[in-house]
This record gives C-alpha cells, sequence and structure tokens, in this order.
C-alpha cells in the first residue's frame, strides 16, 4: 500500500515524460529518415503506461512524505530508462534489451558510455534522441517535472533535495520551489543556446552543433561520431567546448546569482568555482609539461592543445576525446581519472564526490594533523566564510565511505566476471563519476559493447549509484527505510 502513491506520481512523470520524444519525431520528419513512427509508437507506449499507472493508482494518491523521494527519484529515473529504450531497440532490431537500456541510462544520467557504434550513420533522429537524454538528465528531469508539474501532488522540496547534490540541497534562490527549479533551467538553456551558436560560428553544421551543445552542457559527452571530437580536429571546435564544460563545471546556481546580479562578483565569492578552475589550470599545465618532457607530440603546443581539451573533458565528468589518452604515459590518464572524481561543484551536471566534499575534506585532515600537535586545540570547520558543522562533515564522511566501498564492490564484481583490473576499475570510476571513457577495453578509442551482458548491468547500476549521489540509492537497501 506504501508503494502506490508514488506509483500514482511515477505515472504522471511519465506522461510528461512521453513529449520529449516530439523533438525527435520533428527531427525524423525534417530529415525524411523514416523513423518518426518509430518514435510515436514509443511516445504512444510511454503516455498509455504513465496513465494506466495513473488511473490505476488514483485513488492512492496523497502528499508524499520526505522518504518517498529518494524512492520516487529512484524509480523514476529507472523506469524512464526503460521506456527510453524503446524506440532504440524498434529502430534497430537487432539491439537487445541489455544495449538499449544501457545507452538510455548512459545518457539520461549524463555518463555517455555508449554500445553503439558507427554513430555517424545512425538515423539523425536517433542520435538526437541520445544528446537530448544527456541534457534533460543533465539538470535533472526530476527538477524539470517539479518545475512544471506542481499538480503531481509530491513534496517538491523532497524530490528536489532527493536528486540535485551538495548544498544546494538547502538552497533556495527564489520562495518557492518549483520558481527555483525554473530558474535553474533558465541559465541551463541559455548556455544550451550560446554553446550551439559557438559551435556553429567555429565550424560545425547545425545538427552537429545542437547535439554537442546538448551533450556539452550536460557533461554527457554523447558524440555524433565514433571518433567523438576528434573527428573535427579543430582547435577552435576545442577551445569552444573547453569553455562550456568548464562553465558546466560550477555550480548552476552561481550562475544564476551572477546572471540575476548582473555582476561577475559571484563567482568570485564562490570559493569552490576558484578551486575548480585553479585545479583545471594547474593539472592542464603539469600534464603539458609532463607529455612535452616525454615527447609524446612534437611541440609544446601540440600538447597543450590535447592535454587542455582531453584533461578538462575527463576532470569535468563529460567524456570527449579528441586524442587516444590511453597511449599516453600512464601517470597522464591516471592523473585525469583522479580528477574526475573530484573537481566538479556541488549543484553542476557532473558527477563524482563533488569539490566542495574535498575541500571540507581536505580541511579536517589539516585541523587533524594539528591536533596530534596540540591535542586541546579547538578549531572550527570552515568553507570560506560558512562554518560547517560536525553533523556535515560526518555526513560527507559517510558519504566518501560508501562512493569508495561502492567502487571497491563493482570493480571486484566485474574482475570476478573475466574482465581485466585496469579495466574494471577505469569502468567503475568511469561509470559512478558519470564521466564515460575508461581504459583499455573501455578507453576513449574503444567503447562499452565488447562487454557481457552481466558487466553492462553492474555498470548501469554503477551509474545509476553515482548520478543519484549514492546514499539516495543505497538508503533504500537499509531496513529503516521500509519500517514504518
Amino acid at each position: 500500500m506504501r508503494l502506490l502513491p508514488v506509483f500514482n506520481a511515477l505515472g504522471l512523470m511519465l506522461m510528461f515524460f512521453s513529449w520529449t520524444y516530439a523533438l525527435p519525431i520533428a527531427t525524423s520528419l525534417y530529415f525524411a529518415d523514416g523513423t518518426w513512427i518509430d518514435f510515436v509508437d514509443a511516445m504512444l507506449v510511454a503516455f498509455v503506461s504513465g496513465a494506466a499507472l495513473w488511473a490505476a493508482t488514483l485513488r492512492f494518491k496523497r502528499e508524499l512524505k520526505p522518504r518517498d523521494g529518494f524512492l520516487l527519484v529512484t524509480l523514476a529515473w529507472l523506469l524512464m530508462a526503460g521506456i527510453g529504450s524503446v524506440p532504440l531497440m524498434l529502430v534497430d532490431e537487432h539491439l537487445s534489451f541489455t544495449d538499449s537500456f544501457f545507452e538510455t541510462i548512459s545518457g539520461l544520467t549524463t555518463t555517455g558510455a555508449t554500445v553503439l557504434t558507427g554513430l555517424e550513420r545512425l538515423p539523425p533522429a536517433v542520435n538526437l534522441w541520445r544528446h537530448e537524454l544527456n541534457w534533460l538528465g543533465g539538470m535533472g528531469i526530476i527538477v524539470l517535472a517539479v518545475a512544471i508539474l506542481p499538480l503531481l501532488g509530491v513534496g517538491g522540496m523532497q524530490l528536489f533535495k532527493a536528486e540535485t547534490p551538495g548544498p544546494m540541497k538547502d538552497t533556495k534562490l527564489t520562495p518557492r520551489i518549483a520558481g527555483t527549479a525554473k530558474a535553474l533551467w533558465s541559465v541551463y538553456l541559455a548556455f544550451t543556446i550560446a554553446c550551439a551558436l559557438s559551435l556553429r560560428v567555429a565550424g560545425m553544421g547545425w545538427f552537429d552543433a545542437i547535439c554537442h551543445a546538448f551533450s556539452c552542457l550536460s557533461l554527457g559527452g554523447f558524440s555524433t561520431y565514433d571518433a567523438s571530437v576528434g573527428q573535427f580536429d579543430s582547435p577552435a571546435i576545442e577551445a569552444v567546448l573547453i569553455a562550456f564544460m568548464t562553465l558546466a563545471a560550477v555550480n548552476f546556481a552561481t550562475h544564476f546569482v551572477a546572471w540575476r546580479g548582473r555582476s561577475l562578483a559571484a563567482y568570485w565569492r564562490d570559493g569552490e568555482a576558484k578551486a575548480v578552475v585553479a585545479l583545471l589550470a594547474v593539472s592542464t599545465l603539469v600534464c603539458t609539461v609532463y607529455l612535452a618532457l616525454r615527447g609524446v607530440y612534437p611541440d609544446f603546443l601540440a600538447s597543450l592543445r590535447h592535454v587542455a581539451f582531453n584533461l578538462v573533458s575527463i576532470a569535468t565528468d563529460c567524456g570527449y576525446a579528441s586524442q587516444d589518452f590511453d597511449k599516453w604515459p600512464i601517470f597522464v590518464p591516471l592523473w585525469m581519472l583522479l580528477l574526475s572524481c573530484m573537481t566538479v561543484s556541488s549543484g553542476s551536471t557532473g558527477g563524482g564526490i563533488k569539490m566542495v566534499r574535498t575541500l571540507i575534506l581536505a580541511q579536517q585532515g589539516l585541523i587533524e594533523l594539528k591536533r596530534l600537535v596540540h591535542p586541546h586545540l579547538v578549531a572550527p570547520l570552515r568553507l570560506g566564510a560558512m562554518t560547517v558543522s560536525q553533523q556535515i562533515a560526518g555526513a560527507i564522511l559517510g558519504f566518501i565511505f560508501l562512493y569508495i566501498l561502492a567502487v571497491g564492490e563493482l570493480t571486484l564484481f566485474l574482475v570476478a566476471s573475466g574482465l581485466d583490473f585496469t579495466s574494471s576499475i577505469s569502468a567503475v570510476i568511469a561509470c559512478i563519476n558519470n564521466m564515460g571513457p575508461g581504459l583499455n577495453v573501455v578507453g576513449p578509442a574503444q567503447n562499452y559493447q565488447s562487454l557481457s551482458d552481466f558487466q553492462k548491468w553492474v555498470l548501469a547500476f554503477a551509474m545509476l549509484v553515482g548520478r543519484l549521489e549514492v546514499m539516495s540509492v543505497f538508503v533504500l537497501f537499509t531496513p529503516a527505510f521500509w519500517r514504518k
């Protein structure tokens, strides 16, 4: 009985999700690729399924409790990924449900890990659908639903807290939660349009520019070519993408405050944003010098170009590639994987531990070192001008423990299934950080197609856990969650 009110809200969300097929239908009609009927069928499946679920549970509708938000968010992502798989299977009858689900949840979680090859030969509507999934998942389709569907009768703040990471959970940009979601989506949409226009000016065609703008601002990393951004071999395009990937790695609340105040001062006051930019700049310089000294590229400028793009892409959890960095000296790709765990801001479209948690843990570590010398030291934990409570510090430690535990356990599952250790751990890190390419078998010159069905389901779970910030999923496995 307790699940029925959640199913009622899920039915409404699924009916809303069905309208996202309108864009690929229009694209199919414009390019005459013949897939529009498949997307119409998928739209009807989604809408009818949602309507049936909503109608069957209508008498159980009620305002959901805070804990129901976590259940609703997790089930919504799984259900939408399942329904989103339908058009892929209709277009390609040889594509299994496992591969279709993997591709769809990879899109929705903004992971960008693909099992498809010959991307440039896909029908334009299918390619656009993949990138639209990236874009919808970037800011969170749940936040979008809360913003425009207040009739859900769902506690908006509970959904918002379950879906959004870090300090944004307790930050309202506007008095109402729907207003906050709309404000964030307005900034997100404006940046997406600006990115598409910039890519067009830099030399991309309109279709590629729109698709890559979707996957760039969402830090999703899907591309319209197997060679990813390397297909274009354009310093101008890479420069545009570096700029917008960096913007997407910053808290969108900061962007909104800067836009509303018509001032860049908001970025200077955001210590997390400054740390993100500083870490990217220093890492790019160090790795460029390292590759230059090792003679990987003929000159320093070539090293700088390729390191800057690929490092920023991986560190921000976007996942584009312009070079096969798996063939670089191992220090650089390993450092890039480490950066993918901690670089992006909370409230951005990226994944991983997030910079704010990294900064707080680093401060906590320094305080503990000082206490070894001065046992009676009383030192408040601060993040900029804000004092961080021990409750928050404890929650962060709990999050880090579960994050590391998840990486370790999922890696062991893959190793036990026969995948080599480097491929296993890099694939898990890439998926739980929603970043995309790993190393070896899943490197930037490869994709996830060669993995077994079991391995793909393990990594699909890693994507979901990473996108919903670990605890939002793991709390469902605790007995306390299910007690009355």
